[in-house]
């Protein structure tokens, strides 16, 4: 379980303003300046983006200064408010998908964000293009050679401290450490170095969703100032960067990014989210010969003790000639162990993975093949294709659960196959209110087996910790 970013972090008694009055633009302005600030993306040649925890708390994530957000009623000595979806289940919000957009239509040339929530990497923006200011509670980075390891599930500790993995490129082996910051540690210069250098040649910084509160972040949209570049700030509070902004707009940040995204004729892409696992079977042969010994296990492609949080039970049955007992696994580690003569005939494992909550479909189905031969079918495909494939099969079929293998190997000792499956577990479309610019909300839909989920509530009744973004 989560103990949450906020309850992780060092205590520190000033943490700035919080609670502070939000304005909302009428209707009649708040139009004329989403057509402003979209003309000035459509003329812009280096347009940087600057994210804060504004753009997520319409994914189910909290603020921290926000009427409602943590700080404001931890000073009020309030209950702090409960996330309505597990944290690794957060879904990316209308503006993470319209950045995404807008960076392939080549007008976003880099993005800045301030939150840790791994929304923007989950979204499809390109890590090159991407600087991860405060860290990312799903990655991990190797001290030793610098590799990067996206997680399925949020890394237990945040400052910069080991983990219990280690790094699995060969000769490399060091273990790994966590990239959230905690508030003593600086800013690493792997993300500062490109953040500030962008800002530099940038003619336009979009500032979403932020405070502009946390140093030194927050400055580093005035750098664009000195080459002739504009602000523009996009948030329901005032800031204290507002004097230096060429454009104010007092909006929701869905509200505002969907009027610009309609301005430009650009849609809002779906978000498909696409988890991986994998399957090994284990065999060995009795001491008299006559039995085989074998086990299945449902593990996490990052490791076999790592946890695999989208599953919460896997129902296991066998083919109609097998006289085999079907199993429910219900407890990670997901293991099956059973006996079968040598001479039985191959025959199928079939497997109903059932969702954890936050998944908006409810199952999935695989069936493995059974020989007790070492099979010579081991291969290892374009794992780019078959995703993008996955997405395009999850556009035409609304329906969650499709699946595909990426990669089949034997391990000889133990006598083991392996195999890595991909499965789609959300489809996430966007609705686009029609013209309508009062400052209210929009509407996700999300698809799954049974149409559309009105509501994100769990069917167990517990409500899982509050996570929140930016420090």
């Amino acid at each position: 379980m989560s103990l949450g970013y906020a309850e992780k972090l060092s205590f520190i008694e000033d943490v700035g303003n919080v609670g502070m009055t939000e304005y909302f633009d009428p209707p009649l302005l708040l139009q004329d300046k989403i057509e402003r600030l979209a003309v000035m993306i459509q003329k812009s040649k280096h347009l940087v983006v600057f994210t804060g925890a504004g753009i997520s708390t319409s994914c189910g994530i909290p603020d921290f200064r926000g009427p409602k957000g943590i700080w404001t009623l931890q000073r009020e000595g309030k209950a702090l408010p409960e996330a309505s979806l597990p944290f690794h289940r957060a879904t990316p919000s209308m503006t993470h998908m319209a950045l995404v957009e807008l960076e392939k239509a080549g007008f976003l040339k880099f993005l800045i964000s301030q939150n840790i929530d791994g929304l923007h990497l989950r979204s499809g923006i390109p890590r090159e293009k991407l600087s991860e200011l405060h860290g990312d509670s799903f990655m991990e980075r190797c001290p030793s050679c610098g590799i990067e390891y996206m997680r399925d599930f949020e890394i237990e500790t945040i400052g910069l401290k080991e983990t219990a993995r280690r790094c699995s490129k060969v000769g490399c082996g060091a273990r790994l450490k966590d990239t959230v910051l905690d508030w003593e540690d600086a800013l690493p210069p792997k993300e500062m170095n490109p953040a500030e250098r962008h800002c530099k040649m940038a003619d336009v910084v979009l500032c979403l969703g932020t405070s502009l509160q946390i140093t030194p972040a927050c400055n580093l949209p005035l750098k664009s100032l000195k080459g002739g570049g504009k602000i523009v700030i996009v948030n329901l509070q005032k800031t204290p960067k507002d004097k230096k902004a060429s454009l104010l707009i007092h909006g929701l940040v869905d509200k505002v990014i969907t009027g610009v995204m309609e301005f430009l004729s650009l849609r809002i892409p779906p978000f498909i989210r696409i988890d991986l696992l994998q399957t090994i079977f284990t065999q060995a042969s009795s001491l008299d010969e006559k039995y085989v010994n074998w086990s299945l296990t449902v593990a996490s492609v990052h490791g076999n003790r790592a946890p695999l949080p989208f599953i919460k039970s896997v129902e296991v049955s066998f083919s109609e000639s097998q006289n085999m007992k079907a199993a429910v696994l219900d407890k990670q580690p997901l293991y099956l162990k059973r006996r079968t003569v040598k001479s039985t005939n191959p025959f199928n494992i079939m497997m109903k993975l059932n969702f954890s909550d936050g998944c908006k479909c409810s199952s999935a189905e695989i069936t493995i093949p059974i020989d007790f031969k070492i099979s010579a079918d081991v291969f290892k495909d374009d794992k780019d294709s078959i995703l993008q494939n996955l997405r395009e099969s999850a556009l035409t079929d609304p329906s969650c659960g499709q699946t595909s293998v990426i990669e089949k190997k034997v391990i000889m000792v133990p006598k083991s196959e392996v195999i890595v499956h991909a499965i789609v577990t959300n489809i996430v479309k966007f609705d686009r209110s029609n013209g309508d610019l009062s400052n209210g909300s929009f509407k996700r839909k999300y698809e799954c087996l049974n149409g559309i989920i009105p509501s994100r509530k769990r069917s167990n009744g517990r409500k899982p910790r509050a996570i929140i973004n930016v420090r």
